[in-house]
């Protein structure tokens, strides 16, 4: 005899009852994906500086030394040995602070991994207030504290992120970034110079004048995309800067040429 007391045919039915009264589950929405933006001193962003900080300094060099109308092979000089020391010496103070960033994060580093192995407890505790201090409970602190020291590698990571914000695999290239500061600079100095291989004197000044707007224009614009702040703002910003620099030189070597002739 089957009946419902017996799990017979009365429990699928059951069965079946239960499963057409739970709600249909709905998926939920997939949620946005967040790019951020690359805060801590991209490649991308160092060589935007690094343009900007060649057009600026060589427009304003050439248009200077233009202001004092010599001749135009006096300006080419002026604005090639501008480039090119301009490029040596910002890669060369480049490389200079980034090894020495380098070498003092290393430091710290190696300061760290000596305390981890002599103190381990002391690190362990450490590690576990700084996750209480950003709101987690004192038990998982403790628990999270204790599976990132069961690793030296993993502690060092954890430690190097939490108390100096950096990680110990990712220092940077002081050559890398001589080498993209030298090519940045050469590119934002050549753009003002480019007239004067191909123009007389007043239409090589106009030109510059023009290649240094576009440039800076230009410029602005780059920065806009990590800033997230309004492009022609950044732009007009930018050609500002340049335009008020460029100005400046001009006049006085419009008043230097005055004086020497």
């Amino acid at each position: 005899m089957t009946d419902g007391s017996t799990g017979g045919p009365a429990a699928p039915a059951r069965a079946g009852r239960t499963a057409a009264a739970a709600p249909a589950t709905v998926p939920e929405p997939p949620r946005p994906e967040h790019h951020h933006r690359d805060v801590h001193g991209g490649t991308g962003r160092a060589a935007v500086f690094g343009a900007s900080d060649g057009l600026v300094s060589n427009v304003s060099l050439i248009l200077g030394v233009a202001g004092a109308d010599p001749a135009p092979g006096v300006v080419r000089l002026a604005g090639l040995a501008g480039l090119l020391a301009g490029a040596v010496s910002m890669a060369a103070g480049e490389y200079v602070s980034m090894k020495a960033h380098t070498e003092l994060l290393q430091r710290e580093l190696e300061l760290e991994r000596r305390e981890l192995r002599r103190n381990p407890h002391v690190e362990t505790v450490e590690l576990a207030q700084i996750y209480a201090s950003r709101g987690l409970g004192a038990d998982d602190s403790r628990r999270l504290a204790e599976a990132m020291m069961s690793d030296p590698e993993r502690a060092l990571e954890a430690h190097a992120r939490e108390e100096l914000g950096v990680d110990p695999h990712d220092l940077g290239s002081p050559v890398r970034a001589a080498v993209s500061s030298f090519f940045s600079f050469a590119a934002g100095a050549v753009l003002p110079l480019l007239p004067w291989l191909f123009a007389a004197h007043a239409g090589a000044v106009l030109a510059s004048v023009l290649l240094g707007v576009v440039g800076a224009a230009a410029v602005g614009l780059a920065l806009s995309r990590f800033t997230g702040r309004s492009p022609l703002v950044a732009a007009a910003r930018q050609v500002l800067i340049a335009a008020v620099a460029a100005s400046v030189t001009f006049l006085v070597g419009r008043l230097v040429g005055v004086g020497v002739n």
